[in-house]
C-alpha cells in the first residue's frame, strides 16, 4: 500500500521560512516523479516544484522560483519543500504527490495534477 505523509506545516511571520517534509512508503523511491502543490480557500490546486527521484533536476512554477526549493533524501525516501521568504499569500494546505512508471520527461510539466499518490497535507499560515 502507497502512503505519503505530509508533516512540517505550521504558522509563520512573513519574511520567515519554513520546511515541509513528504515521506514516501510502499513504492520505489527511484524513478518516482514527486510533486508538491498546495491549495488556498477558494482557488484551484497549484502546482508548485517537481522532483524526479532518479536524478537531481528539479523544476519549479513560476509563482515559487526563487523563494522554493525542492529536494530529496533517497536514503529515507523523502521529499522536501524549501521555502524562504514567505509572504501571507503563501498560506494554503501543502500536498506531496507522487507518480511512478514515468519518465524525466513527464516530470518537468509543473502542475500537472495527474499524479496517481497524494498525501493528506499539511497546513501553512502566514501571518504579516
Amino acid at each position: 500500500q502507497v502512503q505519503l505523509v505530509d508533516s512540517g506545516g505550521g504558522s509563520v511571520q512573513a519574511g520567515g521560512s519554513m520546511r515541509l517534509s513528504c515521506t514516501v512508503s510502499g513504492l520505489t523511491f527511484g524513478s518516482t516523479c514527486m510533486g508538491w502543490f498546495r491549495q488556498a480557500p477558494g482557488k484551484e490546486r497549484e502546482g508548485l516544484a517537481n522532483i524526479y527521484t532518479g536524478t537531481t533536476s528539479p523544476y519549479y512554477g513560476r509563482s515559487v522560483a526563487g523563494r522554493f526549493s525542492i529536494s530529496q533524501d533517497n536514503a529515507n525516501n523523502t521529499v522536501y519543500l524549501h521555502m524562504n521568504n514567505l509572504k501571507p499569500e503563501d498560506a494554503a494546505m501543502y500536498y506531496c504527490a507522487a507518480e511512478t512508471g514515468r519518465d524525466m520527461w513527464w516530470c518537468q510539466y509543473v502542475g500537472r495534477r495527474d499524479f496517481t499518490y497524494w498525501g493528506q497535507g499539511t497546513e501553512v499560515t502566514v501571518s504579516s
